[in-house]
């Protein structure tokens, strides 16, 4: 079973890029924001909310970069990173809320069992909801460039009980073993967010 939603594109960009931002702290720290933002396009493309000051069918990198500047007092960057999922939903959240938009943030702790986060990742992704995912430290050094990052989950594929998702960041994806990213091995977790919409 393969599920892939359909994301857009920036000129011949994949999404966007945290690295189109102004500013040292946003290029270096502005990852959530940038999952925000790409939420915010999609939902406006696909379900038709008004979160974005722009046409979202006709994105330009200046409309990216010009939202990164109206999202970075939500989700600014900081000194230890936005490193917790509350801090994501009380930052985006009062985003959505000052966009009167109805909806709803939650998170699955990286704490929760695997089988719980894989159970909520594919009803979101079935339900055509694009999942922001935070990677802390994580043991295997496959995992090094998602280190201390917020990306977006935008797919799934499901074959002989392994669970394969499609990774979005520096305008690009790749595919990852949702078991392995999961299971950090490290003490401090991440997690994922979950949206209603």
């Amino acid at each position: 079973m393969k599920k892939e939603l359909k994301h857009h594109y920036i000129g011949a960009s994949y999404g966007g890029n945290q690295e189109w931002f102004s500013g040292f702290m946003m290029k270096i720290g502005g990852c959530a924001a940038e999952t925000a933002i790409e939420c915010c396009i999609y939902f406006d493309r696909n379900f038709k909310t008004s979160l974005c000051p722009f046409d979202a069918d006709k994105v330009t990198k200046e409309n990216f970069v010009s939202l990164g500047e109206i999202m970075k007092p939500y989700l600014r960057p900081r000194m230890s990173g936005i490193d917790r999922l509350s801090i994501y939903i009380d930052g985006f959240g009062r985003y959505l809320s000052d966009k009167n938009s109805p909806i709803k943030l939650s998170g699955i702790e990286g704490s929760e069992s695997c089988e719980k986060a894989k159970a909520a990742l594919i009803s979101q992704i079935d339900r055509e909801i694009p999942v922001p995912f935070l990677c802390l430290y994580h043991s295997n050094p496959s995992f090094k460039e998602y280190e201390w990052h917020w990306f977006l989950i935008n797919g799934y594929e499901l074959f002989d009980n392994t669970l394969m998702v499609k990774a979005v960041t520096y305008s690009t994806w790749e595919w990852l073993n949702f078991d392995d990213l999961w299971n950090t091995g490290r003490a401090r977790k991440g997690g994922m967010i979950i949206i209603e919409i």
